[in-house]
């Protein structure tokens, strides 16, 4: 007598929520480094984001090929190329920080984050689908990608305070220089990651299924995942949700130092607010997973967002308020704009989710073309940045306010599964067959 005994997957569960912590750490750079350049360098804000740009565009060019990469090499693979990648891309922003002249030395910088973008990129592309699958999809699937982001964000909580920290409580006389210590931290991170992924055995479903499938049975292609209607609409919601996450605390950050001239140590800790109730916000999502679906999740932090960020705009600055936790009076500006942590927390896990429901062996090649339009999350700040340099800080926000009214229109319609849509097999049968219907 047999009997079929359940995988423990507690260990490749516990790699994955690492590899995110480690997203988020190395991605948080971006921020404040941003603030210390535009000191160093005399950069506008449209150029203080072109840093963060960097990093965020380089998923544009990198999502294709880490699906690629992923589908023929697996998920262990996969994360060991990414972390190799990272750890170049923060070695070339520590050169940086050694260099003299200013063209150089922001030169350096940018090819340093954009090569971090690969990273990021790569790992974001293993990590999310992984998780899902781990979970079995589903509210299982986004309670793990609930609990995932939840690590991402305590990351994202560190990284702007201890860079706040090294910078001291003035901008004037700032530097690269002074960010060392935590670029010295992140290339420590990178290779404990590389030791702890060669010494894991990571599930390979992927792999497993390429190899059980006919060979005659043709691969799945983008084409064939770009024919669920709710996924097309769901990369669209993923590029707006990133920018809207992005932009939140980095416009924050440079309306605190350089309009209100905040001491640095203090914004530092108000945007790493932001990013622990995002913490909060997972944590209280992955708790929440199995009685809230994903699209409830969106719709009820989709609305409030929008609240937030209306109440932003238009209160008046002079008004502060004590932020529970850190003691720090900041205006009711800043602090409505830190409670959208709570709101963005879960629309990552939630805009997945929705997205890759039935698509089966479309999810890997999916999953790629995904992570092509976390560029968003360099884009929409530079719009943003341009906005605040024509017409100011707060009136910047409308560019996210109106990203934020799409992911509502996504939760409550855009994300519904069309009966065509269904069933992946319908849909390689079409392509296979050459039928492309309306």
């Amino acid at each position: 007598m047999t009997t079929n005994q359940k995988p423990n997957y507690t260990l490749p569960i516990i790699v994955m929520f690492f590899l995110f912590a480690m997203i988020s750490f190395v991605t948080g750079f971006q921020n404040p480094f941003g603030v210390i350049l535009k000191e160093q360098l005399g950069l506008s804000a449209l150029q203080s984001q072109l840093g963060n740009a960097a990093n965020f565009i380089a998923y544009a060019f990198m999502g294709l090929p880490a699906g690629m990469i992923l589908q023929k090499k697996g998920y262990k693979f996969s994360a060991i190329a990414a972390v190799l990648v990272g750890l170049v891309g923060v070695v070339f922003m520590f050169i940086s920080s050694m260099l003299d002249g200013n063209d150089l030395i922001f030169t350096v910088y940018l090819i340093g984050a954009f090569i971090a973008g690969f990273s990021m990129c790569m790992l974001n592309t293993v990590v999310n689908p992984m998780l899902n699958t781990l979970g079995g999809g589903g509210k299982k699937g986004n309670q793990l990608l609930q609990f995932g982001g939840a690590t991402n964000s305590l990351a994202a909580t560190i990284c702007p305070v201890l860079v706040g920290y090294l910078m001291g409580g003035s901008l004037q006389g700032l530097s690269l220089v002074n960010a060392r210590p935590a670029l010295w931290v992140a290339m420590g991170i990178f290779a404990l990651a590389f030791v702890v992924l060669i010494l894991s055995k990571l599930p390979e479903p992927i792999l497993e299924e390429l190899r059980n499938a006919p060979k005659k049975q043709e691969k799945p292609s983008l084409l064939g995942a770009l024919k669920f209607r709710h996924y097309v609409g769901g990369v669209i919601a993923i590029f707006l949700y990133v920018g809207i996450e992005v932009g939140i605390p980095n416009m924050a950050n440079l309306y605190m130092t350089n309009e209100l001239h905040m001491d640095t140590a203090i914004a530092g800790s108000l945007v790493g607010a932001y990013w622990f109730l995002m913490l909060c916000g997972r944590l209280l999502g992955g708790s929440l997973g199995s009685v809230l679906s994903p699209k409830m999740m969106l719709i009820i932090v989709s609305s409030v967002a929008l609240v937030l960020l209306l109440g932003a705009i238009f209160l008046d600055p002079a008004t502060t308020i004590t932020v529970p936790f850190i003691g720090a009076e900041a205006p009711i500006n800043i602090f409505l704009l830190i409670l959208c942590g709570l709101c963005t927390s879960v629309m990552w896990g939630g805009i997945f989710n929705l997205a890759v429901e039935g698509l089966g062996k479309f999810t890997a090649v999916a999953s790629g073309f995904f992570m092509v339009m976390v560029c968003g999350g360099g884009i929409l700040p530079l719009i943003q940045g341009a906005v605040a340099d024509a017409t100011g800080y707060l009136s910047s926000y409308w560019v996210l306010f109106i990203a934020t009214a799409y992911l509502l229109y996504y939760a409550l319609i855009g994300s519904r599964v069309s009966k065509r849509d269904a069933s992946a097999e319908v849909i390689a049968k079409e392509i296979k067959e050459g039928v492309m219907e309306d």
